[in-house]
Order: structure tokens, then C-alpha cells, then sequence
């Protein structure tokens, strides 16, 4: 007799994955990616690993970052096979295991504000992405950072066969409805990686081996393997229409609240680039780039409000081509001179750059300085082939890529004609 019991349909779904080397799509090489994009992290850093698994990623973040690692799971043979594989790398000192559920952090083990960064691969869908993003922040430490990995389609058109698959198993959301999930959670997006099919050959490629020599008769075990089979089957035939987005999330600023400009905002954004800088040549930009029906685009001109309500800093993106294809183009960045240095200027830059992202742009990019916009994720554009059509410092002509599914463009830059190049 077949049990069709939740408790054995669960212990056949862990038997099934037990000592497999991933419990979801990933990859070092992705961890490691992933760690960069999160940026400078203090001197061991501690970090809280939720949904860790038998912890590949907390080995990793504790070997090569340094990192002083808390890693959480509900399943506690997996918190035995990551003590274990602790043990033998020499990292017992380095890896503290908590069983605990990643949707009720109470107690000594969780102290606000007491971690550096929290990584959640392939994890957050238990409790869903939205709720993780809003309740972990309370745990970060000034400076803190997020990854946070999440299911996504790829396609704005999926295909009958995946939304049946996927309806029965937490609909994912396009990229920039995952990404409008995680500003309006009240965080900031500072990279977006989405992840290669390697990734998923790493977990599928052993999963549908062990499915193949599992006994059928253990209980509940013939429902994990027809599920299973289920996954591996919708992943073959509609594999290229989803995948894993890794989010790297901040909390937004709150000195710096952030909006999009409205028409009485005008004379005070004016005023703002005028006092930035030494002529008014960016203030009149701005106003020539209003008056310009294929570069203007309303919700990417942002402002940030000082304490007072005032307006403290602002930035624009407006419409360029690259090669024939559409991208953006940000300038001006100004801050007021009484904010400058405080954080302002950063905060309209990362909520206009949010912004873009949340519309589905793909790319940015920026003629500015090359000490101060690699925070924010820009590389020489030349790296892709990129350049504008005037001659500037290599390093001077930035590139962001904002949807990394999408192929970048190459060739030369054309900007709206207000630019005068």
C-alpha cells in the first residue's frame, strides 16, 4: 500500500537528496561571483547562511572569505553532513549550525543588527521571497548586504507547459516584478546575477542519477520520484523560459528618501544642478532631455529630499542607443553642495538605477569618474565592446549591465541630440 502521508512524502524528498552535492541550482564559481558582487566585507565577516543545506556555500564563504558562518536548516542530517565536512577541512572554528526555521529568527542565535551578510541560495521560497527580504534586514549590521536567490522567468511569454508546472509550485515572477518585489520590501538592488544553465546541470545532473536507483517501495518514496521526474522533465523541455536570479540587496538609505520627480519639482531641480556645478550647462540639459519625447522617460528622474523636504540630490537616466539597440544614458548626477558627501548623491544614484531595473531596462551607461561609480556595479564599457563617439579616458566611459539574460549590444554610443556629441 502506497503511504501517501505529508511526513514520508517529506522523509522520501530528504532521502532523495541526501549527500548530493547541491540542493539547488548553483556552483562555486557562482558563489564566488555572488561574494564579489556583495562588495568589501569587514575582517571576517559574519555571516548567517539560511536554508545552508549540507552547506557548500558556508564551506566556501568560510575558506575563502574568512568568514565567521552561522548555518541554519530545519534538516538536521544536513547540519550533520556540514559539521562534518567542517571537520575535515580544518574549519570547526569557523562554522556554527543552528537548527532553526528561516521564518521564525528568535532568540540568542539572532541578534539584530549582528551580521554582515546574510546568503540565502535556492532557499528563500520557503518562506517567500518578499517576507525574506522584508523581515531578515532587521539582522543586518550597519553596511550590510543580502543575497538572496529567487526563481524567475526569463520569457514574458512562457510557454502553456512550464505555467502548469509552475502554477502548482509558487508561480515565479518575471525579473523586473522580483526586482519592484525587493524595493517595495524596502531594500536597494546592488547586482543582479542570473544564474547559468551549469548551474543547474551541477544540482539536476546527480539528482536524476540517485532518482534512478531509488527504491520505489520506501515510503512515500514513489511520490518523490514522480515528482522529481516531474522537475527533470519540465526543466529539459522548458528550461530556457526560467531560471535562478541571485539578488544582492541592501537596506535603503532612510536619511535619503528617494521619489520620482513631479512637474513642481522643476525649479528645485534646476536649482540642485545648477549649484553642483561650476556653469549651468547641466541645469538647461536637463531641461533641453525634458522637452525630448524619445529620451525622457518620467520615473527615471529621481530625486532624493533632504531632512527639511527640500530636494538635496538628483539624477537622470534618459534613452541612448548602443549599436541600434535601446540603453540609457546617466547624466546629470548632482548633489546640492550642503549634502554633498553625505550620502545623498548615493542614494538617488542606486533608487534611479532600481528604477531602471524594475522597467526591465539592460543597460547603463555613464561618462563620470572611475573612483566613484564602481560602487555601483560600472566597468570600463570598452570591456564590451563598447565606446562613444568622442575620445575620453577608457576608464572614464562606464558600462552597467542590469539584465545579464540579455545579450549586450556593442558599437558606438549615440545620445539624445540635447547632448551636443
Amino acid at each position: 500500500m502506497t503511504d501517501h502521508s505529508d511526513a514520508s512524502r517529506t522523509e522520501a524528498f530528504f532521502t532523495l537528496h541526501h549527500r548530493l552535492p547541491r540542493q539547488s541550482p548553483g556552483s562555486d564559481a557562482t558563489t564566488r561571483r555572488l561574494l564579489a558582487l556583495a562588495g568589501p566585507l569587514p575582517h571576517r565577516p559574519r555571516v548567517l547562511d539560511l536554508g545552508c543545506g549540507p552547506g557548500r556555500a558556508a564551506l566556501l564563504l568560510a575558506a575563502e572569505a574568512g568568514a565567521e558562518v552561522t548555518a541554519v536548516d530545519l534538516h538536521q542530517p544536513f547540519l550533520d553532513e556540514l559539521r562534518e565536512a567542517a571537520g575535515a577541512r580544518g574549519l570547526d572554528d569557523r562554522i556554527r549550525t543552528v537548527r532553526a526555521d528561516m521564518g521564525d529568527l528568535t532568540g540568542p542565535a539572532f541578534p539584530e543588527g549582528s551580521f554582515d551578510l546574510i546568503w540565502a541560495e535556492g532557499s528563500a521560497y520557503c518562506i517567500g521571497f518578499d517576507t525574506a527580504v522584508r523581515d531578515w534586514q532587521r539582522l543586518l549590521a550597519p553596511g550590510g548586504a543580502m543575497m538572496i536567490s529567487e526563481c524567475v522567468w526569463t520569457t514574458d511569454a512562457p510557454s502553456a507547459g512550464a505555467r502548469d508546472f509552475w502554477d502548482r509550485h509558487g508561480s515565479p515572477r518575471t525579473l523586473p516584478e522580483t526586482t519592484a518585489a525587493a524595493l517595495a520590501a524596502g531594500c536597494t538592488v546592488g547586482a543582479v546575477l542570473v544564474q547559468p544553465e551549469d548551474d543547474w546541470d551541477a544540482y539536476y545532473g546527480p539528482l536524476a542519477e540517485r532518482v534512478e536507483g531509488a527504491d520505489p517501495g520506501a515510503p512515500g518514496m514513489e511520490w518523490a520520484i514522480a515528482a522529481t521526474r516531474e522537475e527533470l522533465a519540465v526543466r529539459r523541455e522548458y528550461g530556457a523560459e526560467y531560471g535562478y536570479a541571485a539578488y544582492v540587496l541592501r537596506p535603503v538609505d532612510p536619511r535619503w528618501p528617494t521619489r520620482a520627480e513631479t512637474p513642481k519639482d522643476r525649479a528645485a531641480v534646476h536649482a540642485v544642478n545648477a549649484a553642483a556645478f561650476p556653469t549651468r550647462d547641466e541645469a538647461d540639459l536637463v531641461d533641453a532631455l525634458r522637452a525630448d519625447a524619445d529620451a525622457w522617460l518620467p520615473e527615471l528622474s529621481r530625486v532624493a529630499e533632504a531632512p527639511d523636504g527640500s530636494l538635496a540630490a538628483y539624477a537622470l537616466l534618459t534613452r541612448c542607443r548602443v549599436g541600434g539597440a535601446p540603453a540609457l544614458a546617466l547624466a546629470p548626477v548632482a548633489t546640492s553642495p550642503a549634502y554633498q558627501r553625505q550620502g545623498a548623491g548615493q542614494a538617488v544614484v542606486r533608487a534611479v538605477l532600481d528604477a531602471a531595473r524594475a522597467r526591465g531596462e539592460a543597460l547603463v551607461l555613464v561618462l563620470g569618474h572611475p573612483g566613484y561609480y564602481p560602487r555601483f556595479g560600472f566597468v570600463p564599457a570598452s570591456r564590451y565592446g563598447i565606446r562613444p563617439g568622442f575620445e575620453v579616458p577608457d576608464e572614464a566611459m562606464m558600462a552597467l549591465v542590469l539584465d545579464d539574460s540579455v545579450p549586450v549590444p556593442t558599437g558606438t554610443i549615440r545620445y539624445p541630440a540635447a547632448f551636443g556629441v
